[in-house]
């Protein structure tokens, strides 16, 4: 089949659906990416992929909304793909209805976290219910990343096909190691260059440098956190919230943070920084399933995380790590500074971790549940 993947921008790509292209070439089948222009593009299109650029529509612009949607509609019919399958929130909106409107005879959409949740205002969270719905009149199938977007997509009636499937979400296992998998020396090495000493404890974060990480509950927090703290991301240039700038310029200014908390920005070696540290933290507002907390599973490490969709499913709190709920900074200090304190407790927690992520979040299983909706039973093996 000749299959569109199209999601927002060359981040996702890269990072998030670069192994489903591979799996879908694999399995024979045509594949064309789709979002905004970016740098990340050229090591995908190197792998022989081609990618087709549409203006950006990460902004909440009805103007940018239509111009992308005609560039859609001529696209689609031009290549006449047989499924069109969909990613990210807005983008996700935008192109199920351009690809009706060209007639595509299968439309996909894979939910990695619907944009409303439980911390909404009432109203906020019906419009975007609503978005959803009538996106859905237009949707054969939609599958999520976790049961809870599957089951409440189904209460919602979120999909016009009836087809509504919970895949998860998964790594490459194979990338990451816990700590005493690891050269000693050399993850004694990345530590000190990074700052850290042996005895040290040191809390690893990954995500966009955006506001609803919880990046400054978690910054204030740290002032009640015997321990280093290792920031891993950017801010994309792509991104619509609100500016971090002046929270990270406050780190710069006060002495009792700019010490311990190291701002790293984009690095290639995350699998290495994992191994290096001791424990993880996403303390993020809002989720769908969120790799980062299963790399840090992977990687044998505690995980300290909001109480959220996708991060309960993935952490089971006093056995993998622990679970508080968003925007606490009492409560997430109080988390933190536990396992900071307690070694043997973090230790246990971490070949809890280890033991669930191979169990239930390994990407080749997830790959193959994915093909399987899209194509039947055993399309992905």
């Amino acid at each position: 089949m000749k299959i569109c993947e199209i999601c927002a921008v060359d981040y996702t790509i890269y990072h998030l659906l670069r192994p489903l292209f591979r799996k879908l070439r694999d399995s024979g089948h045509e594949v064309v990416g789709v979002c905004a222009d970016g740098p990340m593009l050229a090591p995908v299109r190197a792998e022989g992929f081609r990618i087709e650029c549409i203006p950006s529509v990460r902004r909440l612009s009805p103007v940018a909304h239509i111009r992308a949607f005609v560039a859609l509609v001529r696209l689609f019919r031009r290549e006449r793909f047989d499924i069109v399958h969909v990613h990210t929130p807005i983008v996700s909106l935008v192109a199920r209805f351009a690809a009706a409107a060209a007639g595509v005879p299968v439309i996909a959409y894979t939910a990695h976290g619907f944009y409303f949740h439980d911390n909404m205002a009432p109203p906020v969270r019906a419009l975007f219910v609503a978005a959803e719905w009538l996106a859905g009149r237009c949707t054969d199938v939609l599958m999520t990343q976790s049961s809870e977007d599957a089951t409440a997509a189904a209460r919602l009636r979120l999909c016009r096909g009836g087809v509504i499937e919970a895949i998860g979400n998964g790594v490459d296992l194979q990338a990451f190691h816990p700590p005493e998998a690891v050269d000693e020396n050399v993850r004694l090495n990345l530590r000190r260059d990074l700052g850290a000493g042996p005895d040290d404890v040191v809390i690893a974060t990954i995500g966009r440098l955006v506001r609803e990480k919880g990046y400054p509950e978690l910054f204030e927090a740290m002032r009640q956190v015997d321990a280093k703290l290792w920031v891993i991301g950017e801010r994309l240039t792509s991104e619509y919230s609100q500016s971090m700038t002046p929270v990270l310029d406050g780190i710069a200014r006060d002495a009792a943070l700019r010490d311990r908390i190291s701002v790293l920005g984009r690095r290639d070696d995350v699998p290495a920084l994992l191994s290096a540290a001791d424990l993880f933290v996403l303390p993020s507002h809002r989720e769908g399933m969120p790799r980062s907390i299963i790399e840090a599973m992977a990687s044998g490490l505690p995980v300290v995380a909001t109480d959220i969709r996708g991060c309960r499913e993935e952490v089971v709190d006093g056995e993998t790590g622990r679970l508080v709920p968003v925007k606490d900074v009492n409560a997430l200090a109080a988390a933190l500074q536990e396992l900071v304190r307690d070694p043997a407790r973090r230790h246990r927690m971490g070949r809890a971790g280890l033991a669930r992520a191979h169990a239930l979040f390994d990407e080749s299983k997830v790959l193959d549940r994915q093909l399987a909706v899209l194509f039947g039973p055993g399309a992905g093996t």
